[in-house]
């Protein structure tokens, strides 16, 4: 663990690495979040000047919170569940829209232990990263019945990973 932070320091690189990435670039971010809670904009908020580049974060664990947060049509959530693609694009999108940033990235997925299905399984995450004025990217990961802390934690370098990708988007 990093010294007196919640977040272990292969997190807090990797946060630094993006919070320094996109302040270079001159790049804010905002994160939709359900199944991980805040913790991506929690991480990053542990880097020092990261007010530089966090813009906001949606915590939007409930289907009411991603409808009235984030715009996500409740007949989109009410078809396809709140754990899919197209509801993971709508999150990114709302995120983008309902906020000051360049960029966002959402999750929205299945932790565990329980709320699983045969067609959606204990962790199963979706995720979507969205750049304001380009395209909507989507990825599907299944990390297995993991356990509710890895399962988040997976998803957190994940949605880093993708952050990181958008950036980079008009290189």
């Amino acid at each position: 663990m990093a010294s007196g932070s919640p977040f272990d320091d292969e997190l807090i690189s990797a946060a630094a690495r993006l919070v320094a990435d996109f302040a270079a670039r001159g790049l804010k971010l905002a994160t939709a979040e359900s199944c991980t809670g805040g913790l991506v904009a929690g991480l990053l908020t542990e880097i020092a000047g990261s007010s530089s580049v966090v813009e906001r974060g949606f915590v939007t664990y409930s289907n009411e919170a991603k409808n009235g947060m984030l715009g996500v049509p409740a007949d989109l959530t009410a078809r396809c569940g709140a754990v899919s693609e197209p509801v993971a694009r709508a999150m990114a999108e709302g995120a983008l829209k309902h906020s000051l940033a360049d960029a966002a990235v959402s999750i929205t997925g299945v932790a565990g232990p329980g709320g699983g299905s045969a067609e959606k399984p204990v962790g199963l995450v979706h995720f979507a990263s969205a750049r304001r004025g380009g395209a909507v990217a989507h990825v599907e990961k299944r990390f297995g019945d993991a356990g509710r802390a890895n399962v988040r934690r997976a998803a957190v370098l994940q949605a880093l990973a993708m952050l990181a990708e958008t950036a980079k988007a008009d290189d």
